[in-house]
């Protein structure tokens, strides 16, 4: 018996005092998403987080939301990507090189990166839900040779809206097996189109050792767990990171409260068992 995996918790020391950090790039990555490359105004360019891990982004004048951080821990810029859906990521998406926003974090649990030596990893993500899994991949490919096979499957809406193109094709030279789906076929596409629940029924990993993070719409979430279910891939090696209105990060406003726990600081990476009842996925 292989012992369940957990995933840390790290907080910040100053949970409610925003840094002033200054963008050093944005780039567009889909018509309505984009990355913001980010470091202290300060100068200060250590920030220590871990894969998974969020930080509240404060546009100034407008207000603050919660953004996940799709850096690798190793890197030297800080960066987060997120779809323009309302006032606040509006406002961010405005902004240029010089200009400054505020930061908290940063909070909440990791992807367990540390703890898969020796196990395959399935990343299933859906749309931009391949930005908190961003980090965790560039981290395991740094230390590809500890890891049996690492497998992206990643769905999208569209071919449009595929995230992070270079580093997709740059994570396949260094390894990563990645299968790509979309809804609906647009232009030349000429690969896989489906859901990306469609992909595991035939995905490289081993069922019994293997270690899957998902990360997506919460009903794309809902029947990946039964998919990979379906496969044998017992309930404490699948985790998934949630998603719900924070406000506050640190559990004081009850925003994102999710059955017992809250998303922000219990998550919003969780161990699927410890979810499972207030997910509504039912029993195989």
């Amino acid at each position: 018996m292989h012992s369940p995996i957990e995933a840390d918790v790290e907080i910040g020391l100053n949970p409610m005092l925003p840094q002033t950090f200054r963008v050093r790039r944005v780039r567009r990555e889909t018509p309505d998403t984009f990355t913001l490359e980010i470091e202290a105004a300060n100068g200060d360019r250590a920030f220590s987080f871990a894969p998974g891990q969020f930080n509240m982004l404060y546009a100034f004048g407008v207000g603050e939301i919660a953004i996940s951080i799709s850096a690798d821990p190793d890197d030297k810029s800080l960066t987060h990507t997120t779809r323009v859906v309302g006032t606040v990521t509006k406002a961010l998406g405005k902004l240029r090189p010089g200009d400054t926003l505020g930061v908290r974090g940063p909070f909440g649990s990791n992807w367990p990166v540390e703890q898969v030596t020796g196990h395959d990893v399935v990343v299933i993500a859906g749309g931009i839900g391949l930005a908190p899994l961003r980090g965790a991949l560039e981290h395991l490919l740094r230390l590809r040779k500890q890891f049996g096979r690492l497998v992206l499957l990643y769905g999208v809406r569209t071919p449009e809206d595929v995230l992070y193109r270079h580093d997709l094709e740059r994570w396949r030279n260094e390894g990563l097996q990645i299968y790509l789906t979309v809804d609906r076929a647009t232009g030349s596409w000429g690969g896989h189109v489906g859901v990306v629940t469609s992909l595991i029924s035939h995905a490289p990993f081993d069922p019994v050792t293997a270690v899957a993070m998902i990360c997506g719409p919460e009903i794309m979430m809902r029947y990946t767990v039964l998919e990979l279910q379906k496969r044998g891939l017992a309930e404490e090696r699948i985790f998934l990171s949630m998603e719900r209105n924070m406000k506050c990060a640190i559990g004081f406003c009850g925003h994102c409260q999710f059955g017992p726990e809250f998303i922000c600081k219990d998550g919003p990476v969780f161990r699927y068992d410890r979810i499972k009842n207030w997910l509504g996925i039912r029993e195989l």
